[in-house]
């Protein structure tokens, strides 16, 4: 079948038959094994306390924090009864039940983090994917959100730098505060800062792609470094290059914005390894 939809590679399809020799000293019980791959938690689960959990094991072994646990599941002191269900949010934060009015915005509002960052846990749907309208009755996956009778929690801010003066592999990209750091759904950063600034490139390269997609990351552009690493950026408003342009280190290459999946002018900056998103923390120094 392979052959037949491929016939320019029909001569290196063609499959020979080992000898029995061979076969028989394979032992197939120790040679082939089956992965299995842990699949991303998209949802509410349950969780039934054995002996010797705590609220803190059972947090780290989920994933989450402490407190989300808590506030989950109404509890106010640290005991567990043997066998009590509980119900763990997929990541560090709130799992809201929309009521009618609610968006977003005042949902993000209510629990202290960024409407972007709701946007950005791939789970959550949407009513309208222009506006990010909601479904009365939906739940909706707050990430890093926090109970509004809570004591705030101060979320360190990334550096900033001025354009130029990065002292490692990478620059910072543009001005701004990030607004969401990178996780295992959403492994990039978010900068933010209404007065939009221009975009540059973290290090020199050659544009190998420019997209103005309506959805997801936008206008969008991707910078070739070589050695296998690449640059993203992500819901540009303008773009001020094209494919096969070679850009400096620093060289200014659209404006930040707000298109395709976005609450609000930022950058979504990603750093690629081999093509893979990759924690883009270390590469800037």
């Amino acid at each position: 079948m392979v052959a037949s939809a491929y016939p320019g590679s029909a001569n290196d399809l063609k499959s020979e038959t080992p000898p029995s020799a061979v076969l028989s000293a394979l032992d197939l019980s120790q040679t082939v094994q089956t992965q299995i791959s842990e699949k991303p938690r998209d949802k509410m689960e349950l969780y039934t306390v054995k002996e010797g959990d705590t609220i803190s094991s059972i947090a780290e072994s989920m994933g989450v924090s402490v407190d989300t646990v808590k506030w989950a599941n109404d509890i106010k002191r640290d005991s567990l009864a043997i066998r009590q269900q509980l119900k763990i949010p997929p990541v560090t934060g709130i799992v809201h039940k929309v009521r009618e009015g609610d968006t977003i915005y005042t949902i993000a509002k209510k629990y202290r983090t960024e409407a972007q960052s709701i946007v950005n846990f791939p789970f959550n749907d949407f009513a309208d994917q222009d506006t990010f309208a909601l479904n009365v009755g939906q739940d909706l996956v707050v990430p890093d959100g926090i109970q509004p009778e809570a004591p705030a929690i101060v979320v360190p801010r990334g550096p900033v730098f001025a354009l130029g003066q990065g002292t490692g592999r990478l620059l910072w990209p543009t001005s701004g505060g990030v607004t969401q750091y990178p996780s295992w759904y959403h492994m990039a950063l978010d900068i933010a800062d209404n007065s939009a600034p221009g975009v540059a490139a973290a290090d020199g390269g050659t544009v190998i792609l420019v997209e103005y997609f309506r959805y997801g990351y936008g206008f969008h552009v991707i910078v070739d470094h070589g050695n296998g690493l690449s640059t993203l950026y992500g819901h540009l408003q303008a773009i001020y290059v094209k494919p096969g342009d070679r850009v400096a280190r620093g060289q200014i290459i659209g404006k930040m914005g707000s298109t395709g999946r976005s609450t609000g002018t930022h950058l979504h900056f990603e750093v690629r390894n081999g093509g893979i998103a990759v924690n883009p923390l270390p590469y800037i120094k």
